[in-house]
């Protein structure tokens, strides 16, 4: 069986117990994972039950190793993991937020294994050959140029071969400092203007459209973050009439009352049938997003939503775009209540949601 592939990197991810702040924790004790958007999207696609492969640039060292070997335990394929005698780990430093309290992630990358590894150390042609999907962001290519290429020569390969490819665009506004003298957003909407031809699937928040590719609505939205729907389908035809390549365009739409409350949904519009849908939904079929007044770790949640979208869209009977974006949307509203990067929730607990039907009582 073909596997859902995906490529970036994958990091150490240190996190500050609980809602303690980084001068309150170090030195001292912390919490550590591997964690990355990538590898959180096929992690969670591994733990739904689908074939997956995860392509990388590691250290050739014991931290290395414990990453392979975490990996391995969810049965993600490794063997096209490159490991390297230089490079290193990259780091991210994680101090969540709460209530009127925003997080902060300080990274710590540069030099890393991914960063320095070329393009031609994959063999994308091989690599891609067993494969039934690509999935991308737009974080990898923000790391280096040699990073960027290496992702540009995936999207390349998978659309040469005919695979799909997702892009969970995922700006990084403290990324995308490798070219003296370019503003961030004008060097990520140079690559990602670069890559974007040769994906199928785009996904992102409304800011992501905005800031990395200057696409904004014609007509002013709502005050504030609300979402607004009208506006949100008007970015998603100017990103068609763009990259008329694209099949769909997901949009989360996230709206943040404090750090520790959000509203929470999504949105997608299928290029083909020019429909768009949203989700969740009311009994009138109005837009009634997830409260969420309690979030436990909010890393990780739009890489949840991408997963539930590509495991929806290669799982026969749930391929329908509404299906998908419902299944998608609950499965990220799930991962608020997850510690950690990646999504936890099962497909039973995901699709009670998505139906209306979850239950909060525990089960004994």
């Amino acid at each position: 069986m073909k596997s859902i592939v995906a490529f970036g990197e994958i990091m150490g991810r240190v996190a500050m117990p609980g809602y303690r702040r980084f001068s309150q924790s170090l030195p001292g004790t912390i919490e550590f994972d591997f964690a990355g958007a990538e590898a959180n999207a096929i992690r969670s696609l591994a733990d739904l039950g689908l074939p997956t492969s995860f392509v990388t640039a590691l250290p050739a060292n014991e931290l290395g190793d414990a990453c392979v070997a975490s990996l391995r335990s969810h049965g993600i394929d490794t063997r096209s993991i490159v490991r390297t005698a230089g490079g290193r780990l990259g780091l991210y430093f994680l101090e969540k937020g709460a209530a009127q309290r925003a997080g902060t992630v300080v990274y710590d990358r540069e030099g890393s294994s991914v960063a320095t590894t070329p393009a031609e150390a994959y063999g994308w042609s091989e690599i891609l050959a067993n494969a039934s999907w690509l999935h991308l962001t737009g974080i990898t290519p923000a790391l280096s140029q040699t990073a960027a290429n290496a992702n540009l020569a995936a999207a390349r390969t998978a659309h040469a071969l005919g695979i799909p490819v997702s892009c969970d665009m995922n700006f990084r506004s403290k990324l995308w400092r490798w070219e003296p003298g370019t503003a961030p957003r004008d060097l990520a909407n140079r690559q990602m203007r670069e890559l974007l031809p040769f994906a199928t699937h785009f996904i992102g928040g409304r800011e992501d459209a905005a800031e990395m590719m200057g696409i904004r609505p014609r007509t002013p939205p709502s005050a504030g973050d609300a979402p607004d729907l009208a506006a949100t389908l008007d970015v998603a035809h100017q990103l068609h009439d763009t990259f008329p390549n694209l099949r769909q365009v997901a949009i989360t739409l996230r709206q943040t009352i404090t750090a520790s409350h959000h509203l929470w949904g999504g949105f997608l519009y299928d290029t083909a049938s020019r429909q768009a849908f949203h989700a969740p939904s009311a009994p009138d079929a109005s837009f009634a997003p997830y409260p969420i007044t309690h979030i436990v770790d909010r890393v990780g949640t739009g890489d949840a939503f991408s997963a539930g979208l590509i495991f929806c869209l290669n799982t026969p009977g749930m391929e329908s775009p509404e299906t998908a974006l419902r299944f998608a949307t609950a499965a990220s509203c799930l991962a608020h209540s997850v510690e950690g990067d990646a999504n936890r929730a099962t497909r039973a607990e995901i699709e009670a949601l998505m139906s209306g039907a979850g239950t909060f009582r525990v089960r004994r």
